[in-house]
């Protein structure tokens, strides 16, 4: 009975993300700016110089095209969910050890 109660629970849980992200797409009309490009705007608004002269203290490597980048961002999602997959895993060998014996 524990299973089906989060698989229920995980069920919802997908369901309400699922609504908010059709929610909230449907309702905005502008395009994502991305964090970093906001941050910087407000910066440049708050200290009263323009957003051209800051330049970073370490050089930012930029990818010589979009498909690299969407690559590593892949490559990213990749990994992340690897690990997360060996934490849920390793969970799951915990609980079924502690049934066995």
């Amino acid at each position: 009975m524990a299973g089906h109660r989060l698989e229920l629970i995980v069920g919802l849980v997908l369901a309400v993300f699922i609504g908010l992200f059709l929610l909230t797409s449907m309702t905005t009309s502008s395009e994502f700016a991305g964090t970093d490009s906001v941050a910087s705007g407000v910066i440049a608004e708050i200290s009263g110089v323009p957003e051209e002269e800051f330049t970073p203290v370490v050089a930012q490597w930029e990818p010589p095209s979009g498909e690299i980048e969407s690559l590593l961002f892949s490559l990213q999602t990749a990994a992340g969910g690897i690990i997360l997959g060996l934490v849920f895993v390793y969970w799951l060998g915990l609980g079924t050890r502690e049934t066995r014996g």
